[in-house]
């Protein structure tokens, strides 16, 4: 089994480059996948959820580190 890896809030607006208004509002849109927690700090995603949701949403983000 591969290590879980995880994303806040942060780590979302930079993969999205993106504000940290505009990565609160997609981080709400019903399409967005739901955290897996919620911490004192924030909202909590995996990692993979949010690279699937980009691969969907955002194809011109896909695949730029590569």
């Amino acid at each position: 089994m591969g290590e879980l890896r995880l994303v806040a809030s942060q780590e979302v607006q930079e993969m999205l480059s993106v504000s940290r208004t505009r990565a609160y509002q997609i981080t709400n849109s019903k399409s967005f996948p739901d955290p897996v927690a919620v911490l004192s700090v924030g909202r909590i995603w995996r990692t993979d959820d949010v690279e699937q949701w980009i691969k969907q949403h955002r194809p011109d983000l896909h695949d730029t580190e590569e």
